[in-house]
């Protein structure tokens, strides 16, 4: 019987918020540290990011609030301003079901602001940095005289971060008696296990061993840009490999949306997949995306989670993952059922040393490349020997017609010059296809070096250069990254949308 978040202890009216943003199946750390924090164990819970760390935590402390007392009984601290909008965006989902106040106190907010609103309501959960949070309590605008849960969340980079003696003020201005805490950390420095040592009652231990993904069918290739580049250079590489399918993770939901209206600007077929999404709009995205309707899917690495979807031939991390563990989970989504895959890491000059621990702890090799190399072309697009004479027969037919076009009608067929063609009736391959109308007998992936996959679009057959979703079609050599659109056709000479 598969574990559910009610088999857990999580009441049904949190369950039923949960399902309805597509949220039904408990991560491993979910799994293990739920039932012990429901019953107000201590704990030290050893995770990578990604790993749903939030929930195994918030849903707890959801359960266990009394509203009918009107102080603040949980205090949530992280290290960053971007973790404490995360983690308050995750709970404003789930509080109104169980009637909890929320604060979150970060830098760069208006204070007195704040202060006004603590005057007219006071928060049963209080989300903060460090710094922000001790501002309050010299003002006596927060008071943590009650608290009665406590997380540490991201604990080792607090200790990065040079925080730690601020967390040590906080948490001995808090009692320890009936005070539960919770320590949340992806490694676990000598400084954090005397923390846990010093303020936590007997705690439990927490250990989530990171999924292991064999990575031999995946070719790892890493491009040196910049963070102003980054976008950029996203786009010349969708146009330069042309996947079948392409998963595209970022780090935050933020960027995930910004990454996608971009990419949809400029024409690329593409959405997005991120914990803001209700479930009728995941089910929705996920569907097209399956269908091919979609070929650039923008996730994070939450939403991501047990993300399996046959033909996606490429993989590219435009933020880079902060631990080997998420490295590994990511690229995973390609290279499956014996195919083929690629997985690109844009990097920038801080990443370097990311990069560099991704290989030592995992024991591979990454293609490092500069940013340039994608504007000359050296980044490889191979095409196997068998499609390379009809590829270079098609060009020449193509000069000498003038670039007339290959075939016109419903059922034509589209050869390297960009004729129009069908995606519902006929066939587009530069080197055979697919009877008109089927898919094809093997599997959606593509591989990742120009071949076609052994499946067509929605009704023929693909181009060695991949395939256009909704109806679309491409050349054999590639086109513009610009020319994406979902129901344009794209010339082997690059070029924007066309409306049928």
């Amino acid at each position: 019987m598969a574990t559910t978040f009610s088999t857990l202890g999580v009441s049904q009216e949190l369950t039923s918020v949960l399902s309805s943003y597509g949220i039904t199946e408990p991560t491993p750390v979910q799994h293990k540290a739920i039932p012990l924090v429901l019953n107000g164990a201590d704990v030290i819970v050893q995770a990578q990011t990604g790993t749903g760390k939030t929930l195994a935590f918030a849903l707890p402390i959801l359960e266990r609030i009394d509203t009918t007392k009107n102080h603040t009984q949980a205090l949530i601290l992280t290290p960053t301003r971007e973790l404490a909008i995360q983690i308050t965006t995750e709970l404003n989902k789930l509080a109104k079901t169980v009637g909890a106040n929320i604060l979150a106190a970060y830098g760069g907010q208006d204070v007195e602001s704040q202060i006004r609103k603590l005057r007219n309501s006071w928060p049963h959960i209080v989300i903060a940095t460090p710094g922000r949070l001790l501002d309050h309590l010299r003002r006596e605008t927060i008071r943590l005289g009650k608290i009665r849960m406590l997380v540490l969340d991201e604990a080792d980079q607090m200790l990065h971060m040079g925080f730690l003696p601020d967390v040590e003020t906080i948490v001995s201005s808090m009692p320890r008696q009936h005070r539960q805490t919770m320590l949340f950390s992806a490694t676990m420095p000598a400084q954090i296990r005397k923390l846990g040592a010093e303020y936590m009652n007997g705690p439990t231990d927490v250990n989530i061993t990171p999924e292991k993904v064999t990575v031999d069918k995946i070719r790892q290739v890493a491009i040196e840009t910049t963070d102003r580049r980054k976008e950029d250079t996203l786009v010349e590489l969708i146009g330069k490999y042309q996947p079948y399918l392409a998963v595209v993770f970022c780090r935050t939901k933020v960027r995930a949306k910004k990454l996608n209206e971009a990419l949809q600007e400029r024409g690329i077929s593409s959405d997005e997949l991120h914990g803001d999404l209700s479930q009728a709009k995941r089910e929705q995205v996920m569907k097209r995306f399956r269908q091919a309707r979609l070929q650039v899917l923008i996730a994070t690495d939450v939403a991501a989670r047990g993300l399996d979807v046959e033909g996606v031939s490429h993989v590219f991390n435009y933020d880079v993952p902060q631990d080997p563990e998420t490295y590994v989970h990511r690229i995973g989504r390609t290279g499956r059922a014996g195919n083929e895959g690629m997985a690109v890491t844009l990097v920038s000059s801080h990443d370097i040393g990311a990069v560099a621990n991704i290989q030592k702890t995992l024991g591979v090799k990454i293609e490092l490349r500069q940013d340039s190399d994608v504007a000359r072309g050296a980044v490889p697009v191979r095409v196997k020997p068998d499609r390379q004479g009809a590829k270079a027969e098609q060009e020449r037919n193509s000069r000498s017609r003038g670039g007339a076009k290959a075939g016109g009608g419903r059922s034509g067929s589209r050869g390297a010059a960009g004729g129009r063609g069908d995606a519902r009736g006929g066939s587009r391959s530069s080197a055979g296809s697919a009877p008109a109308g089927k898919r094809g007998s093997g599997s959606a992936s593509a591989s990742p070096w120009g071949d076609a996959p052994a499946g067509g679009g929605r009704g023929g057959s693909r181009s060695s250069a991949g395939s256009a979703p909704r109806g679309g079609s491409r050349g054999s050599s590639g086109s513009a990254p610009r020319g994406g659109s979902s129901r344009g056709d794209r010339s082997n000479n690059g070029g924007g949308r066309r409306g049928r």
